[in-house]
């Protein structure tokens, strides 16, 4: 049993995660942004993969690259597939990548599908192609992951093809939600994406457990069905309005957060609060604390850090070589006290995520810590990935100059 996976904007990230929760061994990367995971699709979370945004079923391969012979092979298919399905109008998307074919013969293909359905006596509507791969959008707008629907996505690995079809993708409401409708947003403290939040539990989770995974994945997310607890808590230190306790608490940990100021402590208090009445959590589920994370002494234990840490002072254009270098001592400072502080309070093995800044000095190339070459000096081991380098552990925009570099360690 496989799960074919379609990667978001970074595919870094969506492969370093897969590889953290399911073992690199289960992790082949079929192209930059296709990955296929050895693992049951029932058992498969996706709903907590923050860097993946389409799930589907692998159909068939067919042994060609070329994409006549491919579409030829799905027009004589489809009909037959087309079949199976519920009475009422189907509802065909189609996707391709790796191939890069003009969109007019996309397209044409499309169309020379739905008259194969046609000719069966079925009603067919073919949704158009803006690119050549259909995005969670258009596949949630045009409800083709329903019944009657059927997202094919050609993919092209090497000599051969793979077909499959979209059954999941990520739900842009739900996010949307969590995102911009808590009641206490603040965007000087920046603005920590849901998506990223759950890029960065996953990286310090590690393995799933695999005795409660299957109750989470079949645990609908919303208010009737309490989240199921995976037995294990996730600490925060530098939790700031709460994005990330939320998103943890959502997987089904158990969350404990601290922040320096008192002011985020009440932000992220009211935020939590607000996602219990949505999603029936369990107050009991979260504490928070103020401290400053250079010197607090947590009072509860962790199994797991996640965070994203003093990212220093935002800059929407490039400083000067002098206040960029003051800013990164300050920030190397501040996160060296910080990873200093909580090392002998964890145990051994405690894994942690922690999203540190790095400056973007030009196109994709970066300024970093120095920190980062002190690890194992502070106690830490690096945690390497066999798919991923850690140069590509970075999250950012073309435009920012503030990224975020990714650290996974684990105490020595």
């Amino acid at each position: 049993m496989q799960s074919l996976l379609i990667l978001g904007r970074q595919p870094a990230l969506g492969i370093a995660e897969l590889e953290s929760l399911y073992g690199s061994d289960k992790v082949q990367v079929v192209s930059e942004k296709v990955v296929i995971v050895d693992e049951d699709p029932c058992l498969l979370a996706f709903d907590r993969l923050g860097g993946s945004v389409k799930f589907c079923k692998i159909l068939t391969t067919v042994n060609t690259n070329r994409w006549h012979e491919v579409a030829d092979f799905v027009i004589k298919a489809a009909p037959r597939q087309s079949a199976d399905m519920p009475e009422g109008k189907m509802l065909l998307g189609l996707s391709e990548i790796g191939f890069n074919v003009p969109l007019k013969q996309l397209e044409a293909s499309g169309l020379s599908i739905k008259k194969a359905v046609r000719s069966t006596g079925r009603s067919v509507r073919l949704v158009p192609n803006k690119t050549g791969e259909l995005n969670a959008a258009q596949i949630i707008h045009n409800k083709l992951t329903s019944e009657n629907g059927w997202d094919l996505v050609m993919i092209k690995d090497g000599p051969k093809t793979i077909i499959a079809q979209t059954v999941k993708v990520q739900d842009i409401e739900s996010y949307t939600k969590r995102d911009h409708d808590r009641p206490m947003r603040d965007s000087r403290v920046g603005m920590l994406p849901p998506k990223l939040a759950q890029i960065i539990i996953n990286l310090a989770a590690g393995k799933l457990p695999e005795g409660k995974l299957k109750s989470i994945c079949d645990t609908p997310l919303d208010q009737e069905h309490p989240r199921p607890s995976l037995g294990q808590s996730v600490l925060d230190p530098f939790c700031g309005t709460g994005v990330l306790l939320q998103e943890a608490l959502l997987m089904g940990y158990d969350v404990c957060g601290s922040d320096v100021e008192e002011r985020m402590i009440e932000y992220s208090s009211k935020n939590l609060d607000w996602l219990n009445n949505i999603y029936n959590l369990g107050l009991e589920k979260y504490k928070l604390e103020i401290g400053d994370a250079t010197s607090l002494q947590w009072t509860n234990d962790a199994d797991i850090v996640a965070c994203e840490t003093y990212l220093g002072r935002p800059f929407s254009s490039l400083p000067d070589a002098n206040t960029l270098k003051q800013n990164i001592a300050t920030c190397n400072v501040i996160i060296s006290k910080f990873l200093k502080n909580i090392a002998p309070q964890i145990k051994s093995g405690t894994r942690l995520c922690v999203a540190v800044p790095a400056w973007q000095t030009r196109p994709n190339q970066f300024s970093e810590l120095p920190l980062i070459d002190s690890l194992s000096d502070m106690g830490y081991n690096s945690l390497r990935f066999e798919h991923v380098k850690d140069s590509d552990l970075i999250y950012y925009r073309k435009d920012q100059i503030v990224a975020r570099r990714l650290l996974i360690i684990s105490k020595q």
